[in-house]
């Protein structure tokens, strides 16, 4: 249902608000480069600053401007499942394709925990579900066995890997099968997730260079893998770019640089060490991007 180059949309913010119109204008940008999907309101979102209320207006902006070109995948995720449920059902109403669902953190919940968690979602809004397994951030990690239980369940039609381990990877295509699609959420590792049977890229780098990370992944469907590989270690010194400081850091400190938005960020996100921020302008001149 849902593949190929997914961009993690970042939030750009003006004078302490949400800037709409900027927001809008990325939008275009990445439609017009090839993008297959918009995610609002995800890690690279900044969504857990984001008030309920702008949270439900990004994603109310993110539909409206999409006009359903592509899907939206709103990022409705949280480790309240209440607060997930509502968040979803808005972005039902709000007409979006499908959601993007977090592994509960901070809370830590067992493995028992999580499959009710997303089981609870799926039951409350039929509306299809990407779950998000991302370690890192949350502190737990989903293991196979539960991500093919929770295939099993209509609603939920993909998830997005981001624990780093292909072999975990492998092992959730082993047991769920075609019962769901394995999604990169790590630009570093999207051509061996690719490899190894994944659908596409949930992308952070796509913000800056969507054109090229959409056709990485069409290059790779088409069975042209020369061509895949050349743009993948192409695109991989500004992949790793955009980690030297924590996520969204270093991609909005490159739209800004960029001249596409404003780089405000919000605490505790803070502008990027004048050394890093060295680092990344010789990284994004280095791509020929300013």
């Amino acid at each position: 249902m849902f593949k190929g180059s997914m961009v993690a949309l970042v939030t750009p913010f003006k004078e302490g608000k949400v800037d709409e119109e900027g927001y809008r204008r990325l939008i275009e940008f990445q439609i017009s480069n090839g993008t297959d999907a918009i995610v609002p309101c995800g890690t690279t979102g900044e969504s857990a600053t984001l008030s309920m209320e702008e949270h439900k207006r990004v994603i109310d902006i993110a539909v409206e401007a999409v006009k359903g070109r592509v899907p939206v995948i709103a990022g409705t995720g949280g480790n309240s499942t209440g607060e997930a449920i509502e968040l979803t059902e808005h972005a039902k109403q709000a007409g979006a394709n499908g959601s993007l669902q977090v592994v509960p953190y901070y809370n830590k919940p067992t493995q028992e925990g999580m499959f009710f968690h997303f089981k609870a979602i799926a039951e409350a809004v039929p509306l299809p579900q990407v779950l998000y397994n991302i370690p890192g951030r949350t502190g737990v990690n989903m293991l196979p066995e539960t991500v093919a239980r929770l295939a099993e369940l209509p609603e939920i039609v993909a998830i997005k890997e981001a624990s780093g381990n292909l072999g975990q990877m492998a092992e959730i295509l082993l047991l769920a099968g075609e019962k769901i699609t394995l999604l990169s959420g790590d630009d570093n590792l999207t051509l061996p997730v690719l490899g190894i049977g994944g659908k596409g890229v949930i992308s952070v780098v796509a913000n800056i260079v969507p054109k090229d990370t959409a056709e990485m992944v069409r290059f790779w469907e088409e069975g042209n893998l020369d061509r895949a590989r050349d743009l993948f270690y192409k695109l991989l010194p500004l992949c790793k770019a955009m980690f030297i400081e924590t996520n969204p850091i270093p991609v909005k400190t490159s739209l800004g640089m960029m001249g596409m938005v404003r780089e405000d960020m919000r605490l505790p996100m803070c502008p990027m060490s004048p050394q890093n921020r060295q680092k990344l302008e010789g990284a994004l001149k280095d791509y020929g991007l300013i």
